[in-house]
């Protein structure tokens, strides 16, 4: 990577009014693993595609339940992850054990992106490697949110992030007028078929590295809950997706033989 006297320090303004240090750190998320978020009907679902190291080894496990409500995708270094997960986890237990209620998650991610913020001006500590989707239900509502390592944060109907994420964010953006009335079957197979667009080209979306989230409203607890799908119980979704897949293929090439057969009967 390009070095220049100015990507030294986080503290140090390059003369074009740039922290290269906080670019480097949004690159590490750009060259993470990719996950998407989308916003559903009372429901928000994540999809993550998890990396292998190497062959021998396991898969990185990349979505990470933080309470009953709230579960979070992770994009970039694995080990910030975990720190910002565990202050998110923190925060989530006391607002419960004080007030016995769930943490709102508009308030928890201002909290972390200040967090994010604080490392970018003090040159005793990097910036945080990572960026995380926060999808919540509370008493507002379904949300889905995102951090950078800047200390921004957004709100989202869908969003992807990470390696290859263009192409799922084409997709979520041809999409977007569907995902307000789907169920969570419908958002499942939305987030496969978009994730799918961001794996490598010589490899394809299997149960092994695929895994799905969903936070939803659980009438009979009476709130919020999380269900995070891993591995086997991903492959009936996976499944799905190609049956919808071969019935679009079969239907466009009917409609493509359908004008050659009006040719040959005039």
């Amino acid at each position: 990577m390009f070095r220049s006297q100015y990507d030294t320090d986080v503290t140090v303004w390059s003369p074009q009014g740039r922290l290269l240090q906080v670019e480097y750190a949004m690159e590490a998320v750009k060259q993470g693993s990719a996950c998407l978020g989308i916003v559903g009907e009372g429901c928000v679902v994540l999809a993550a595609l998890k990396r292998q190291p190497n062959e021998l080894s396991g898969y990185q496990r990349k979505l990470l339940k933080i309470d009953e409500h709230m579960t979070i995708a992770v994009a970039g270094l694995n080990a910030d992850a975990r720190t910002l997960a565990k202050t998110m986890r923190t925060e989530c237990l006391n607002h419960r054990y004080v007030y016995g209620a769930p943490l709102q998650g508009a308030r928890l991610v201002l909290d972390i992106a200040d967090k994010y913020q604080r490392c970018t001006q003090m040159y005793v500590r990097r910036p945080y490697g990572v960026g995380l989707l926060v999808a919540c239900v509370d008493a507002t509502g379904p949300h889905l949110y995102e951090t950078c390592p800047s200390g921004n944060y957004n709100e989202y109907v869908a969003v992807a992030i990470g390696a290859r994420a263009q192409s799922a964010k084409t997709y979520l953006e041809k999409h977007v007028d569907a995902f307000k009335g789907c169920g969570v079957d419908e958002l499942c197979k939305h987030a496969l078929k978009g994730l799918a667009g961001c794996v490598a080209g010589d490899k394809e979306l299997d149960a092994a590295s695929a895994s799905l989230a969903i936070v939803s409203f659980d009438a009979a607890a009476g709130e919020a809950a999380t269900q995070i799908i891993e591995d086997g119980d991903v492959q009936k979704y996976l499944d799905t997706v190609e049956i919808d897949a071969a019935a679009a293929q079969a239907e466009n090439m009917a409609v493509d033989d359908a004008p050659a057969a009006d040719a040959m009967e005039t």
